[in-house]
């Protein structure tokens, strides 16, 4: 504890050495700067000659105007002669009428109070005038831009009923056809059938071999008369002529069958008979 503290007591001594060396290196190098500044000389400045300006006077010559011209002689008055006195004429006073002027002049007021009237009625009647043709031109507008609206409002009602028309129409035929088409096909005899294109088989004698044929044939067609199917219910006994015939069927159209305004697709039975002497040569 007694070296600790013996220590503590002598740790500032060092600092103050150190302050106090520092303080006398300040005041050393203050004093040699002093010593330097009063050792220095101050320079000798050499005097400036000065040469004195010399000045030249010029006298300036004036232009002297010339004299004025001689005044002009002056002539005598010379006096008038007295002229006679003339007596002025005598002043004629006229008679003097104090109503009538009154009374002329309170007419020219009265007539001017009158055609002022006229004028503004005439002006009134004329502004009346304009508004009322103004008033009629603007109604006359709105009849008719009011009438070219109902006329546009006829026409797009006209246009959605025929509009709603062509649709129902559509609707109705879309359905009419979808009802021929889901029906089952009508059974016609060969009276009912009208041939558009009709069937052209092309055969010979030697398909028919010499003899008389007859075939017949189960033809199906839509609601537009297009052959949609040929089945060969009898034969002819010559495969090869049975053939050109079914061909010849399928290639064939009918005019379609309408039924209480309805197309309906269509079944019906097409027979043949068939001899040497008719054979076509094809």
């Amino acid at each position: 504890m007694s070296q600790s503290s013996e220590s503590r007591i002598s740790h500032p001594q060092p600092l103050l050495q150190k302050f106090i060396i520092a303080l006398v290196a300040v005041l050393v190098g203050h004093i040699g700067v002093l010593w330097v500044v009063s050792q220095m000389q101050t320079p000798e400045l050499k005097p400036v000659e000065k040469k004195p300006i010399r000045v030249k006077l010029v006298q300036i010559e004036e232009d002297v105007p010339p004299p004025p011209p001689p005044p002009p002689p002056v002539k005598p008055k010379v006096q008038p002669k007295p002229q006679p006195v003339v007596p002025p004429p005598p002043v004629v006073k006229p008679k003097v009428i104090a109503q009538k002027p009154a009374v002329t002049q309170e007419k020219a007021i009265h007539q001017d109070d009158i055609l002022d009237k006229q004028k503004l009625e005439q002006l009134k009647l004329e502004q009346q005038r304009r508004a009322d043709e103004q008033r009629r031109a603007d109604e006359q507008r709105r009849a008719d831009e009011q009438r070219r609206a109902d006329e546009q409002r006829r026409a797009d009602e006209q246009r959605r009923a025929d509009e709603q028309r062509r649709a129902d129409e559509q609707r109705r035929a879309d359905e009419q056809r979808r009802d021929a088409e889901n029906k089952k096909p009508q059974r016609i005899g060969p009276g009912d059938i009208r041939w558009i294109r009709e069937p052209k088989p092309g055969y010979t004698d030697n398909d028919l071999k010499g003899e008389t044929r007859s075939l017949s044939l189960e033809v199906e067609a839509d609601s537009k008369g297009n052959v949609i199917s040929v089945r060969l219910a009898k034969g002819s006994g010559a495969s090869v002529l049975d053939t050109k015939f079914v061909n010849a069927v399928k290639r064939a159209k009918i005019k379609p069958y309408v039924k209480d305004g309805v197309a309906y697709p269509v079944s019906f039975s097409q027979p043949y008979e068939l001899k040497p002497n008719n054979a076509s040569k094809r």
